[in-house]
């Protein structure tokens, strides 16, 4: 039995000694410390920084600590019982953008060793979010429909405006967002784009799995194909984006796409915020300081790589 449940049973306990009014308060408590994981993924194969065996970009690791929140890099190549021991101890995991295999890739085994952890503490009660980018949105939508329904689309370099659906403001992940900054997202071509693959509308529609899991947020077009820009999960704290957040006020690579936009700094920071509050939600721990001190990213340097290359500064771990 994992700890996370342990607490739970204990706090029933206390509630039927102390009365209704101990649970409410418990059930409202959140975890103001909170530590999310953020994925490894295999290095690119024309990185000439590269070292070991894997990279993290550090805009991932800025984006969550910017809305209040500490990282543990998960590496790949480790065993399913690392993996459950480092999902007892997070409070959320990130899938990063990339360019590895999503269904054969060590990324992929071990991001879908969590999806399924998550899946299971969720419906024990168990909060457990998990945010995707880009290729995080194409691995979470392969695992839900146990099959790769992604089809190529001219989106490799290029800011759009999302074009929100009827539901899309009274979502969890948009609903907290200010109107003028909907508005913006609505308007502006402030969402980055840096993919050859999305999960089309036709596709998704034709798909019954993806149908009853995901609620689209946001869809966009390349001029050719209608295909999705941002969901959420009906029943479980999944968020996924097919455009890039935390690039607008951490990458800065001069291409198109690339938008530092008050307003596209303020969508990131609002997304991350997002997603550290529902990390808050979550009362999973380290078995000691010294274990939750071992594990942060603070242990690593991160590499600068130069101000033109695709990714500022990356973290490289065996």
């Amino acid at each position: 039995m994992c700890r996370p449940t342990a607490a739970v049973l204990a706090v029933l306990i206390a509630c039927i000694w102390s009365g209704p009014g101990l649970c409410e308060q418990r059930s409202q408590q959140l975890n103001t410390r909170p530590i999310i994981g953020v994925l490894a993924q295999e290095n690119l194969s024309d990185d000439k920084f590269a070292r070991g065996s894997s990279y993290i970009a550090a805009s991932y690791v800025k984006y969550i600590e910017s809305a209040g929140a500490r990282v543990v890099p998960v590496r790949i190549n480790r065993t399913e019982e690392e993996y459950v021991e480092i999902f007892n101890s997070i409070n959320g995991l990130l899938l990063p953008g990339g360019d590895v295999d999503i269904q054969t890739s060590q990324f992929s085994r071990a991001a879908k060793i969590f999806y399924n952890l998550a899946l299971r503490a969720n419906d024990d009660g168990d909060y457990f979010p998990i945010w995707g980018t880009c290729q995080g949105f194409q691995q979470l939508s392969v695992f839900t429909a146990n099959k790769n329904l992604l089809t190529l689309t001219d989106t490799k370099a290029v800011a759009l405006p999302l074009k929100l659906t009827q539901g899309a403001q009274s979502s969890r992940l948009f609903r907290s967002f200010p109107k003028d900054l909907l508005q913006s997202l609505a308007d502006e071509n402030i969402t980055s784009n840096f993919h050859s693959w999305s999960l089309s509308m036709q596709n998704f529609s034709r798909n019954a799995k993806l149908r009853r899991f995901y609620k689209v947020l946001s869809t966009n077009s390349d001029g050719k194909k209608e295909f999705i820009s941002t969901m959420e999960a009906y029943k479980y704290p999944f968020y996924a984006v097919q455009w890039h957040p935390e690039k607008s006020p951490f990458e800065w690579i001069d291409k198109p796409g690339m938008v530092h936009s008050v307003n596209a700094v303020r969508a990131s920071f609002h997304t991350a915020n997002f997603f550290v509050s529902e990390a808050m939600k979550n009362q999973h721990y380290f078995s000691s300081p010294a274990e939750e001190e071992r594990a942060l990213i603070y242990n690593f340097l991160p590499v600068y790589r130069g101000i033109n290359t695709v990714f500022v500064q990356n973290y490289y771990f065996d």
